[in-house]
């Protein structure tokens, strides 16, 4: 494998063990929500950390910031898929799930990246 920049990010490696969690959270789901919310919540959970991998390589601010938010965009994916597997029963909402603190940090940390090239763009 590369020895790639992101692979220095903190960001990148919670969102890498958010991956993991998210395939042993969906493991329990039913098996007729496999190609269905399953399926959805894994690409959502991939979607994160490609998208930071792929903003981090990127030279542009402008770039960057973007493949950001699209990061954030796929944790608020997460999220509301979540509820409607709580609202079918699938999973019980538990801020102590590793799945959720992962979200929250990096949700939290992706926010404070954006808002870092919005400050630069303004003094500039």
């Amino acid at each position: 494998m590369l020895n790639l920049s992101h692979k220095n990010l903190e960001v990148y490696h919670i969102s890498m063990l958010l991956v993991k969690e998210v395939y042993l959270l969906t493991n329990d789901f039913p098996k007729q929500e496999l190609y269905s919310l399953v399926s959805q919540i894994r690409r959502a959970a991939i979607s994160v950390c490609s998208n930071i991998a792929e903003g981090a390589s990127r030279t542009s601010p402008k770039e960057k910031k973007r493949f950001y938010e699209v990061a954030r965009g796929s944790i608020v994916e997460i999220d509301t898929q979540l509820e409607i597997a709580i609202s079918l029963n699938y999973y019980s909402k538990n801020s102590d799930h590793p799945v959720e603190k992962y979200m929250v940090s990096i949700f939290r940390i992706l926010s404070k990246l954006i808002s870092n090239f919005n400050v630069s763009r303004t003094s500039s």
